[in-house]
């Protein structure tokens, strides 16, 4: 079985058909008024996307420990 797997993905990228159902996020927040950035990193299955726009709606009303300024959020999708 092993062997016929091993034969079915030769010639293709690697990936299984798994892998194109996942959709990688990366947020970016920066301060516009101080130096801070941080970035964030997660993974949602694409039947998962609910939970995907919580997470997000969660991190866009974020403010600024040092200053209080509203924090900008920059959104890098990997599909």
């Amino acid at each position: 079985m092993e062997i016929d797997y091993n034969k079915d993905t030769i010639g293709t990228s690697g990936k299984s058909e798994v892998d194109k159902s996942i959709i990688k996020v990366s947020a970016i927040i920066t301060c516009p008024s101080c130096n801070f950035k941080k970035k964030f990193k997660n993974q949602f299955n694409q039947q998962d996307l609910e939970n995907m726009v919580v997470a997000i709606k969660c991190l866009d009303w974020l403010t600024c420990n040092k200053c209080g300024e509203l924090l900008n959020l920059n959104l890098e999708f990997e599909i």
